[in-house]
């Protein structure tokens, strides 16, 4: 059985090497590559995935996981290797279905596609990418059809994001907590709108950036095991586990886009940093679903790096570097700046009481286009209709609209976005628990200090990688299930206080 399991370490370790080749060039192509490389890049991640594919559901890794069932039946379920073969078992049962043409195929459309997309959004030319968005519909309906058996199209594609979800299970989700969220954006955009002009002054690039990094290196990203660099729209990627990069973009006009997509993508990085490095090249490398990944992202971005105790902290390093901008601006004017409730067109820089209802409206044409009730040349109409209903906006152009959300134009339709609304519940419910074990950790923050949360988080989420499914880790961490009513608590506690509701 040794002997068999170090192969299959092997296999997976040839996997996880040729799948991270696919992303530094994933990366490069959204930094530094000159347009002018876009098809021969696409050419090369389809080859370099296709190969990584090829190694995962070789029919000789299948024979290893038929051979090591009886050892990991002898372990306890919760021991390392028992979880490493499970996890691979998952993985080779769900992926040996889809063809590795079919993969190739989406790695190169997919590819090119967002150098084109990078393009066309600042052009406001929806016309160009209408065609390519029409055959990421047909590819994503035929990857999730490899997968018979599911009583919505789009469940495959959530699943592989968010192990054991399905539709139905998300629209359930979604209801209750839209059921608690209008009434509160009702409430708080009934009053008079909060002063957010001084935003909008110039604050130069390279003071942004100093800025953002201090703080992320203080909340523990470790930036001998990463950079970041600016893109278009802003990620987190992984080549090793001593190779986490981030990446961020600037506005010199509003000051919060670069620092807040800082502290987002640092939250993912320091997830992928914690993991157990005796994890590396297997199948636990890896935060465990797209839910729990985005609770981190969003749990340091907004329940810590919004909150009154953080700039209470930070706001005077904040004025000292934009002493002109912000001269005469209290920290009380800022926070409640930067906590602003107002239906606006663009998700990543929505409030937290807004947000999940973009993601709704997300998640419902995505459904509808893999329904085939929807068609793309449709889509932008009904983008705007749903923004006109759920929030009261429209897009003036199809880049603030349709074209400003990088997932259908750098991979599937279908899968990625219900991720970002299950991280927000996931954050206020982990950092509930938190706050149980170390009552301080606010008043740590006010003195900008973030071990004890860092450490709990390592302890509890962070070192298990995948060594859990998501549901199994929130029964770990909480004692309990997904739930709403914590993110709920969390939103009328704070702008209740910050609109005196």
């Amino acid at each position: 059985m040794e002997n068999k399991l170090q192969e299959l370490k092997t296999r997976l370790l040839e996997y996880s090497d040729l799948s991270f080749v696919g992303a530094v060039l994933g990366w490069d192509q959204s930094t530094y590559m000159p347009p002018a490389g876009a098809e021969a890049r696409a050419r090369q991640s389809s080859l370099v995935g296709k190969l990584a594919f090829e190694r995962l559901v070789d029919p000789a890794v299948g024979h290893l996981l038929d051979d090591l069932r009886p050892y990991e039946e002898s372990l306890p379920y919760d021991h390392d290797d028992a979880a490493l073969i499970r996890n691979a078992r998952r993985s080779y049962e769900r992926y040996v279905k889809v063809p590795v043409n079919l993969v190739g195929e989406l790695l190169e459309h997919t590819a090119l596609t967002y150098s084109k997309w990078a393009e066309a959004r600042p052009a406001n030319d929806w016309a160009r990418m209408e065609p390519l968005l029409e055959k990421t519909l047909d590819l994503s309906r035929r990857y999730a059809e490899c997968f018979p058996g599911y009583d919505h199209i789009a469940d495959p594609l959530i699943d592989m994001a968010d192990y054991g979800m399905k539709a139905q299970d998300v629209r359930r989700v979604f209801a209750e907590l839209r059921e608690g969220l209008v009434p509160l954006v009702k409430a708080i955009t009934s009053q008079a709108p909060t002063d957010d002009s001084f935003i909008y002054s110039q604050y130069p690039q390279a003071a942004q950036l100093a800025f953002g990094e201090k703080i992320i290196k203080q909340y523990g990203y470790d930036f001998q095991r990463g950079r970041q660099d600016l893109t278009h729209h802003p990620f987190m990627t992984k080549f090793a586990w001593g190779d986490v990069r981030i990446t961020t973009r600037v506005r010199e006009d509003d000051v919060r886009d670069a620092l807040f997509s800082t502290l987002h993508e640092a939250g993912h990085a320091l997830y992928e940093m914690g993991i157990n490095p005796a994890y590396e090249g297997t199948s636990l490398d890896g935060g465990t679903s797209a839910g729990v990944h985005e609770s981190q992202s969003r749990l340091w971005e907004n329940i810590v790096g919004r909150s009154r105790e953080f700039w209470d902290h930070y706001y005077p390093d904040l004025q000292a570097a934009f002493p002109d901008q912000l001269r005469g601006v209290t920290v009380d004017q800022f926070h409640r700046a930067i906590n602003k409730v107002t239906p606006s067109l663009i998700r990543v820089d929505a409030d937290e009481v807004t947000y999940n209802l973009h993601v709704m409206i997300r998640f419902d044409i995505e459904l509808a286009l893999l329904e085939g009730s929807l068609a793309i040349k449709d889509l932008p109409e009904m983008w705007n209709s749903r923004y006109a209903s759920d929030l009261g906006v429209t897009a003036p152009d199809h880049r603030d609209g349709v074209l400003q959300d990088v997932h259908w134009y750098g991979g599937l339709i279908g899968g990625a976005f219900q991720g970002y609304t299950l991280g927000n519940l996931l954050s206020a419910q982990f950092y509930s628990k938190a706050l149980e074990a170390h009552p301080q950790i606010p008043s740590e923050i006010g003195q900008g200090k973030f071990d004890t949360l860092h450490a709990w988080l390592k302890a509890n989420i962070y070192q298990h990688g995948s060594k859990f499914t998501a549901p199994e880790l929130v029964q770990r961490v909480t004692g309990g299930s997904l739930q709403v009513q914590p993110l709920l608590n969390y939103l009328r506690t704070k702008y209740g206080a910050l609109y005196t509701l």
